[in-house]
């Protein structure tokens, strides 16, 4: 069972990821490095993989933060959101994005749902598609939830390359320096 279903994860996120377009990815890159701020946001195992991200970001050198942490400051015009839904409906990450829209941030949504909420009123939209699961191998929002943190994982390099930063830069940056 175990080897089943890693291979069904790992073929459904490959899957996923190559139904994304490129340039799209450009995009959110160009729109991550020019925000005054970044901050995430999202619910359950969806915000646990928005903290995987943001803890990244801070480690390229960029003033990120997780939306409800009691140390994240207020979002303003010029900022942007990434907020990370698999359907698109969470009331409470439709909320985040009803306030930061009014303030004037940006947002970028990463949901399974091209027709959702979250994504009618999102700046930029990256869809994770993938195919009904198998309960049994991936229960849940596992394939969603997998597929965006390597997509999110992904566009690190991309990143780094723009920033102009190393793996020794980000290292310097990690909470306990290794």
């Amino acid at each position: 069972m175990f080897k089943d279903s890693y291979e069904y994860i790992l073929e459904s996120i490959e899957k996923s990821l190559n139904s994304i377009d490129v340039s799209l990815v450009n995009h959110g890159v160009d729109m991550i490095t020019e925000a005054k701020q970044i901050f995430v946001y999202g619910s359950g195992r969806s915000g646990l993989v928005g903290k995987f991200f943001a803890m990244r970001l801070v480690q390229l050198g960029l003033v990120a933060y997780f939306i409800g942490e009691t140390i994240t400051p207020v979002v303003n015009k010029g900022d942007l959101v990434v907020l990370i839904s698999n359907t698109g409906r969470t009331q409470s990450t439709l909320l985040v994005e009803s306030i930061v829209k009014r303030v004037g941030a940006k947002v970028i949504a990463i949901t399974s749902s091209a027709k959702s909420p979250l994504a009618k009123h999102a700046d930029l939209t990256f869809v994770i598609r993938y195919e009904k699961e198998k309960g049994e191998l991936a229960p849940l929002g596992t394939l969603f939830e997998d597929a965006a943190v390597v997509f999110l994982d992904s566009i690190i390099s991309s990143l780094m390359n723009k920033l102009g930063q190393t793996e020794e830069d980000m290292r310097r940056r990690h909470a306990i320096w290794v």
